[in-house]
C-alpha cells in the first residue's frame, strides 16, 4: 500500500468516487515545512470533478513551524497512478514528513522542484 496526503480536493467524496471508484479511508495528519497557497486550474475535467477552478497547493518553506492539516489515505499503487492522472501539471508528487514522524506522498507546487 501507498500513503497519500490530501489537503484539498482529493478529500471531496465526489472526487474520490470519480478518481478511485470508492471512498478512501484515512487518518488526520499534519505536514511540516509547507504552507498552503492557491492555483487556478485550467483542466476542464478536474474542474468538473472538483466543482472549482481554484485549488489549494503546497508551497515548500522548510520551516518546521509551518504546518498544513489534512488526511493520509492508504491506497494501492494503481490508485496512486490514478491520483497522478487527476493532478494537473502545476503539481508534482514528492515525499513529505509529518508531525507524527510518518512519511507519505504529497502533491506540491511543481515550480519548486529541486527546492524541497
Amino acid at each position: 500500500m501507498e500513503k497519500l496526503f490530501s489537503y484539498g480536493t482529493l478529500q471531496i467524496e465526489n472526487v474520490q468516487k470519480e478518481t478511485f471508484g470508492r471512498l478512501l479511508v484515512g487518518k488526520k495528519e499534519i505536514l511540516l515545512g509547507y504552507i498552503l497557497s492557491e492555483v487556478k486550474i485550467k483542466d476542464q475535467e478536474v474542474i468538473r470533478k472538483s466543482g472549482k477552478d481554484i485549488h489549494p497547493i503546497l508551497k515548500y518553506t522548510g520551516n518546521q513551524l509551518d504546518k498544513v492539516e489534512g488526511t493520509i489515505f492508504e491506497i494501492s499503487p494503481e490508485e496512486l497512478a490514478q491520483a497522478d492522472s487527476y493532478e494537473v501539471e502545476e503539481y508534482v508528487r514528492t515525499k513529505g514528513m509529518f508531525q507524527s514522524g510518518s512519511k507519505a506522498w504529497i502533491y506540491a507546487d511543481a515550480t519548486q522542484v529541486g527546492n524541497t
